[in-house]
């Protein structure tokens, strides 16, 4: 049986997102939490209206995973430049150190699931899945 674009998509979205939890399940992290880790640890500083967008989390959503984080003591949140309206969100020492891990754990991961393929074609499968995306979210 030939399988489906959106079931092959979402079985290996599932199964790497399984990976990942198996292989942090010491960290305490949630859902969610480790692609805002990975994402602020090249934007650290970022406010999270950005961040939202980048990780693709509602921004009521964002607010919750950033109290749980910010009280496992992984994020600080603060104003910059007397811009009250916009909280900006860094790593503490702490995120930045899980932050690493959780990047590490991704190209272990990425490693696996990639093995056998040539380089040639992980730059095509990167190509056609950027394309797909650019493709779907013309409309939000």
């Amino acid at each position: 049986m030939k399988e489906s674009l959106h079931y092959l998509l979402m079985a290996n979205h599932f199964i790497f997102q399984k990976k990942l939890f198996a292989n942090i399940k010491d960290t305490d992290l949630s859902l969610g939490q480790p692609k805002i880790l990975d994402y602020l640890k090249n934007h650290d500083g970022t406010v999270q209206k950005e961040i939202a967008a980048a990780c693709h989390i509602e921004q009521a959503s964002l607010t919750s995973v950033l109290n749980g984080m910010e009280k496992k003591g992984l994020i600080i949140r603060k104003m910059c430049n007397g811009n009250r309206r916009s909280l900006y969100v860094f790593l503490t020492e702490k995120g930045a150190g899980l932050a690493e891990r959780i990047e590490a754990e991704f190209e272990d991961i990425e490693k696996a699931a990639l093995d056998g393929f040539a380089e040639e074609e992980k730059e095509l499968l990167k190509e056609y899945l950027s394309k797909m995306h650019t493709n779907i979210s013309l409309d939000e």
